[in-house]
């Protein structure tokens, strides 16, 4: 394991969509990133530059919109965390409150789905603006990076030895979130984080941005900056990743910094169905403990610890944390360098 890196490696998976040998030379390319780095950028993935442009042209649309109109789709009106998340909304294990403004959405399912009317805490319809435009190209986006993960998903269970679609039948409708953020200009951004130090909860994420900012923690506990590579995106392993490689692939500890320019950022969180239930499907590294976890679970637990409104539910008695949860950043490098929240409980 190279402990050390100072850059960021690029993939090119265009090879996962051409002959057997092709694909193998990516798979084991993707492998050693995620087990070296946990960290990449991906380009050869097919996206239609176009996507991405008019995503880009319809959130600064949303953001520049007075507060008030923003707060009509406020996140805390939503029962399945959906909906704009204004600034100072999220507080990471380190007690920082982020710099942004997201909007915040997933797979749009039906309100008359059973899971939904059940009170999923994380499943059903997404809050939309009145804005049908704005809808269609976020939808479109959605679809197109959600298949490019699944894609991704394929090569990473090749890499763990397993058949390509091994996973596939967990990736019916997952909670996979997209999120659109807006870092405004902050003059004395040198001073101050935009989002915390944190690993993503996820089995990966597909990233892009528009501005530099984010930082990558090596194995030395080391900051490296990962600026933006046009038409690529950035992925990086998360939690469930590392849990399902048995602690071969580390979730890596990432935030943003020295936001001294506007910036937009759009990552997809990309995980397993809710249900399913998450744990090493390799044999697992010497010194870790053997651990799992339920993917939806997972995911409402860290959300809930996270949101200053989901916080206020649980202190309130409204809405309850799952009895599996773990604390914030107990995973990646963070967890590793004695910088993360409590130990996971069973």
């Amino acid at each position: 394991m190279n402990t050390d890196f100072t850059s960021i490696p690029v993939v090119d998976i265009a090879g996962l969509f051409g002959t057997a040998e092709e694909k193998a030379a990516v798979v084991a390319a993707l492998a050693t990133a995620a087990q070296d780095v946990g960290f990449m950028h991906v380009t050869g993935h097919g996206l239609d530059p176009a996507v991405f442009e008019a995503l880009l042209e319809q959130t600064k649309r949303f953001f520049a919109q007075p507060l008030d109109e923003k707060m009509k789709v406020y996140i805390g009106n939503s029962t399945n965390h959906r909906g704009y998340v204004p600034q100072g909304e999220e507080v990471f294990s380190a007690g920082s409150k982020d710099l942004k403004e997201a909007y915040d959405l997933s797979r749009d399912l039906p309100a008359t789905d059973p899971e939904y009317l059940a009170g999923n805490p994380l499943l059903g319809p997404n809050q939309w603006p009145d804005d049908a435009t704005f809808r269609q190209v976020v939808n479109q986006y959605y679809d197109a990076a959600f298949q490019i993960g699944c894609r991704l998903m394929g090569a990473f269970a090749l890499a763990l030895g397993l058949e390509e679609n091994a996973f596939e039948s967990s990736l019916t409708r997952p909670p996979s979130q997209l999120r659109l953020i807006h870092y405004p200009f902050d003059p004395d951004a040198h001073d101050v984080a935009g989002i915390g130090a944190h690993t993503d909860y996820e089995c990966f994420t597909l990233l892009r941005s528009t501005a530099p900012g984010l930082e990558v923690m090596n194995q030395k506990g080391e900051w490296v900056d990962a600026p933006p590579v046009e038409n690529a995106f950035v992925v990086n392993t998360g939690d469930m990743l590392e849990l399902l490689s048995g602690g071969r692939f580390v979730a890596t500890s990432h935030r943003v910094r020295k936001v001294a320019e506007e910036r937009y950022s759009f990552p997809l969180f990309f995980s397993l169905d809710y249900h399913v239930r998450v744990q090493p499907v390799v044999p697992v590294a010497d010194g870790l403990p053997a651990q799992s976890l339920i993917a939806g679970e997972h995911l409402a637990a860290q959300t809930m610890q996270t949101f200053t409104y989901l916080k206020q539910r649980v202190a309130e008695g409204r809405i309850s944390l799952p009895e599996s949860h773990v604390g914030l950043s107990v995973f990646g490098q963070e967890a590793r360098h004695g910088r993360g929240g409590s130990a996971m409980q069973d």
